[in-house]
């Protein structure tokens, strides 16, 4: 019987050992996929007005409780036909670790927004990783778990009155990114996106580029250039900003 058991529990142990490569692979798989998704839209804007004007609502937003915002996506095709192409992101590791930390804290405790758990700021947190002096940004989605959509709401941005996470996504100074995602304990899904400008030249440091929480749905940022206020904050989904806006307001 002890024996049956032991081989029991080795199975089990070696079946996750096993299983533990393709899950990697399959987060890998992913987040490649998003930042695929992202530079499409940055390299043809216009074909990405397209793909939204032939599937005006998505099956993730015709789960959510609450339409979105009147308007926002034909306001998002009108930006992005007259969006000029810009160049692809490249895959940054340092972004990409960056994203992965915030990702780890935020998931299984079910946390939102920008800070991490002892209220350090995510430019402090890339400035761990190695990327400083930079302009940088950041973008996160939570909720929606297939890179179209997460890029779909993002570029929408429904509920944010800037569109900041549009803003990050065709900000032309951004050249690398970093994308993480994983699994969150309220939501489901969240993905980080960080992003920054080329490694800057030894004579010339740009100021970096502010990017705080923002108020609005599942997909959460706001770009600024001045240090935030009251009333950045971020978001989970279209049916609970108000009272998001509450709790988060600083």
């Amino acid at each position: 019987m002890r024996g049956a058991f032991g081989t029991l529990i080795l199975a089990i142990w070696a079946g996750a050992v096993l299983a533990t490569p393709t899950c990697v692979r399959a987060g890998e798989d992913r987040n490649a996929a998003l930042l695929s998704e992202i530079n499409f839209a940055r390299t043809q804007p216009q074909a990405y007005a397209r793909r939204l004007l032939l599937q005006p609502v998505s099956d993730w937003e015709q789960g959510l409780a609450e339409p979105t915002e009147p308007g926002a996506l034909a306001e998002a095709i009108d930006f992005l036909e007259r969006q000029a192409p810009l160049p692809p992101l490249q895959a940054d590791d340092e972004l990409a670790a960056a994203a992965l930390e915030h990702v780890a804290a935020q998931g299984p405790l079910g946390g939102i927004g920008h800070d991490g758990p002892g209220g350090e700021r995510f430019d402090a947190r890339l400035a761990r990783h190695g990327v400083a002096g930079r302009i940088e940004g950041e973008n996160i989605a939570y909720g929606p778990a297939r890179p179209a959509d997460v890029v779909r709401e993002l570029i929408i941005d429904s509920g944010v009155p800037d569109r900041g996470h549009r803003r990050n996504f065709f900000h032309p100074a951004f050249a690398v990114a970093g994308v993480t995602c994983g699994l969150h304990r309220d939501y489901g899904a969240m993905c980080v996106i960080d992003f920054a400008s080329a490694a800057p030249d030894a004579g010339l440091v740009p100021l970096p580029l502010r990017v705080a929480p923002s108020a609005a749905l599942a997909p959460v940022t706001l770009a600024r250039l001045d240090e935030p206020g009251p009333g950045a904050s971020a978001a989970g989904g279209w049916w609970w900003v108000k009272g998001l806006r509450r709790l988060l307001d600083r």
